[in-house]
């Protein structure tokens, strides 16, 4: 799967599948189950590392899960999903130069053929244009953006006709500048099913209603193993639940049947070497 090919699918009617993963595990149960792209995102920094938010994930630590990813997938490579590196904080936003290095390497040190930016202002546009102009795919992401976190929160966004404004704006400037798609999180989903259906480049929506091209979800928010799934991403099923049980359950057998204490050694003792 190439960029060009999520746009083929959106031309054809046919929806579109992305799922995260985090190692080769994620990443060959996602290409299993079918998706047509997998995203290793920096939502990894809180969903793996434990983090509070996606702010302390560096470069290197999505390098190195994104590499893990590629090891899992098993399919010969034409027929891979698409694999998409989340770019992440402070990598992109501190000018165009050290942007492409980060995403240079990501292509270079990754089997990733693509990455994702979040936002749409002013110096991350030229950003984009940079990169696209030098070969290197973009995915756009606008509505809730997690690593503006601090100003935005959780809450969905664009919830009055003057914000919706400014994110149509922008993601129609994402689209000139030559992203192959967009992500939009957390917005309503008249606006969602209304930027789909006039923008040429695929919309993939999580959290923005069932109208857009595609759908990307969190992979372990789905398999329920997160301690807290984001309302608009309710798990599948109980994956916490159902593997604590049967671990405990594991556990529980070790107890209940101790190991038998060792049996005495009776074979002759060996002669002791000579001294030197």
């Amino acid at each position: 799967m190439r960029p060009g090919d999520l746009l083929s699918r959106k031309q054809a009617g046919l929806p579109i599948a992305i799922l995260t993963a985090w190692d080769a595990l994620s990443a060959a149960m996602v290409e299993e189950a079918g998706a047509d792209a997998v995203l290793v995102g920096d939502s990894l920094a809180m969903v793996v590392l434990g983090h509070p938010t996606t702010l302390p994930v560096t470069l290197e630590e999505m390098l190195h899960h994104c590499r893990a990813v590629g090891r899992g997938l098993r399919r010969p490579p034409a027929h891979q999903p698409l694999l998409i590196c989340d770019l992440p904080f402070l990598s992109y936003q501190c000018g165009p130069d050290q942007a492409m290095a980060a995403a240079g390497r990501v292509l270079k040190d990754s089997p990733a053929a693509a990455v994702k930016l979040e936002g749409a202002e002013p110096e991350t546009l030229a950003v984009m244009d940079r990169l696209v102009r030098h070969g290197i795919p973009v995915m756009g992401h606008l509505g809730l953006t997690p690593q503006a976190v601090h100003q935005l929160g959780y809450r969905q966004q664009a919830n009055d006709p003057a914000s919706q404004e400014q994110l149509k704006r922008r993601a129609r400037q994402l689209q000139e500048v030559g992203c192959f798609a967009l992500v939009l999180e957390h917005v309503p989903s008249d606006l969602a099913t209304e930027l789909s259906r006039q923008l040429l480049l695929p919309v993939i929506g999580i959290g923005a209603g069932d109208g857009c091209d595609g759908q990307v979800r969190v992979t372990a928010d789905l398999l329920g193993l997160t301690h807290r799934q984001p309302p608009f991403s309710p798990p599948l099923i109980d994956g916490r639940g159902l593997s604590v049980e049967a671990l405990r359950g594991w556990v529980a057998g070790l107890n209940a049947s101790p190991a038998a204490p060792p049996t005495p050694d009776t074979s002759p003792a060996a002669p002791a070497a000579p001294h030197c």
